[in-house]
């Protein structure tokens, strides 16, 4: 479909929605962003995971990309809170090792290959620059951290400042912090970080789908008359 029949598709689907819910989608939209985005390589442990998807509906980052190699990602409904209906999933399983794969896919996209890690001094977290272009910040497991392969191809290295004896914070945490520092600088710069009209179209469709139960009969009965 274009653009003016997506539109005239999402004024279909309204005739169904209740007014709260299309006021809070249409504020959702306009607070999503593709400009920062979170990777997870081969987390273990499911829960974690899913509190980092928590963490990105929360602080506006619509992509969560996760990188099974070894480990499967099981979404855990009891933490994600639903969140998982809002934000774009990304898998990267079709090989033993999927994290070139990812890397290269995310490069081509235009963004440049943050490496979180605690054991590079490279630029703590509020030096940051924001303005270089869009980044993709990697989070790897507790017990190893990340793998060869990203920080070989990492174009910066990103650390938490940290006061404790404590080398590293839980891989949830981390990512809320880095989250909530992000959302709050992107907010104050005068970076582009909101998506194109065009993006927010089709999200906001997207969204209407997953919260009409009947979305498919629906549009299926809206493209008889196009």
């Amino acid at each position: 479909m274009n653009f003016k029949q997506k539109k005239d598709l999402i004024q279909f689907l309204e005739t169904v929605m209740l007014e709260e819910r299309i006021e809070l989608i249409e504020k959702n939209v306009n607070e999503r962003t593709r400009y920062v985005t979170v990777v997870l390589e081969n987390i273990f442990q499911p829960q974690n995971a899913s509190a980092v998807m928590r963490s990105c509906d929360c602080f506006g980052v619509q992509d969560l990309h996760v990188i099974e190699n070894s480990n499967k990602y099981e979404i855990n409904p009891d933490v994600v809170m639903g969140s998982s209906k809002w934000i774009d999933l990304k898998r990267y399983n079709f090989k033993d090792e999927n994290t070139l794969d990812a890397i290269n896919s995310l490069k081509k996209e235009g963004y440049r290959i943050v490496a979180t890690t605690p054991h590079t001094n490279d630029v703590l977290l509020p030096d940051f620059d924001l303005t270089k272009g869009k980044s993709a910040f990697f989070f790897g497991t507790e017990r190893r951290g990340l793998s060869d392969v990203v920080m070989d191809h990492a174009d910066e290295f990103v650390k938490i400042p940290m006061y404790g004896f404590t080398e590293s914070f839980n891989i949830s945490v981390s990512a809320s912090l880095v989250l909530s520092h992000l959302a709050s600088a992107l907010r104050r710069s005068d970076v582009d970080w909101q998506l194109t009209e065009e993006e927010k179209l089709d999200l906001k469709l997207e969204w209407y789908k997953r919260s009409i139960k009947s979305s498919e009969k629906m549009i299926e009965r809206f493209k008889k008359h196009l």
